[in-house]
């Protein structure tokens, strides 16, 4: 079994999914995928669990019911994880958004650099973001200002949804307790593992939009993550952080 895991949430991502697992799987390294599917309704899982058989047990697919949101995704996803003794766990999208090629510069950072925690950054070598309108880079970019202005968290990309986690990081994280499901889930595991003290280190990588599929932000997910941020602060000023046992 390899040590390094990628989990990959999906609901309808039938255009990508199969292309995502090829690209991954064919990377230098030994990655194994954990594909967490939220029931999509387009066939997404079929098409995983066709797959499974011809990847030497190195593809996997967990099966929910119905659209729970991303965060509640990732946990599942980091507690299946844990459980099968994986010692690297990586978010990552299945949109081809993030490159599959960046997740050994991830998994360098954290092997070979001592970084606890990689973040595979959009803006910590200027804006490095493809194909997006200028008033969604502006959003994004403004965005990690405002979580680093609130949270005092010193990372130039603090939305950013492509990390490597040492196994380390997530036990120590009560993931019981991890308040958000959408984006602001991101922005609570990061500021929860700083917090922690861990070593967060930013990778610079480019960011290309999806070319298929149907991307999944929506107002509902920003009000989350604006509110979530204050939230964090607050909460932070009363509470005392303690590594899980």
């Amino acid at each position: 079994m390899s040590s390094k895991l990628v989990i990959i949430p999906t609901y309808n991502e039938l255009e990508n999914i199969q292309k995502i697992i090829e690209c991954v799987l064919s990377l230098e390294g030994d990655f194994e995928i954990l594909v967490v599917d939220d029931g999509s309704p387009d066939g997404t899982a079929d098409i995983v669990k066709s797959l499974i058989s011809k990847n030497n047990n190195r593809l996997h697919i967990l099966e929910r019911k119905g659209k729970q949101g991303l965060g509640t995704a990732y946990i599942a996803g980091f507690e299946w994880g844990l459980k099968n003794g994986y010692k690297f766990l990586f978010e990552m999208d299945a949109d081809f958004s993030h490159n599959p090629e960046d997740l050994i510069k991830l998994y360098e950072a954290c092997e070979n650099d001592g970084a606890d925690l990689a973040i595979g950054s959009r803006y910590v070598t200027g804006v490095n973001v493809v194909n997006w309108p200028m008033g969604r880079v502006l959003m994004s970019y403004y965005a990690s200002a405002y979580v680093r202005l609130i949270t005092g968290m010193p990372f130039r990309d603090a939305t950013a949804g492509f990390k490597c986690y040492k196994a380390e990081v997530l036990q120590a994280i009560n993931l019981d307790k991890v308040k958000f499901k959408g984006y602001a889930f991101q922005i609570e595991m990061k500021f929860t593992a700083w917090k922690l003290g861990f070593k967060v280190v930013e990778v610079p990588i480019i960011f290309t939009d999806r070319k298929e599929g149907t991307s999944k932000m929506s107002t509902g997910i920003f009000k989350e993550a604006f509110f979530g941020v204050i939230y964090l602060r607050l909460a932070s000023i009363f509470k005392k952080y303690k590594r899980a046992k």
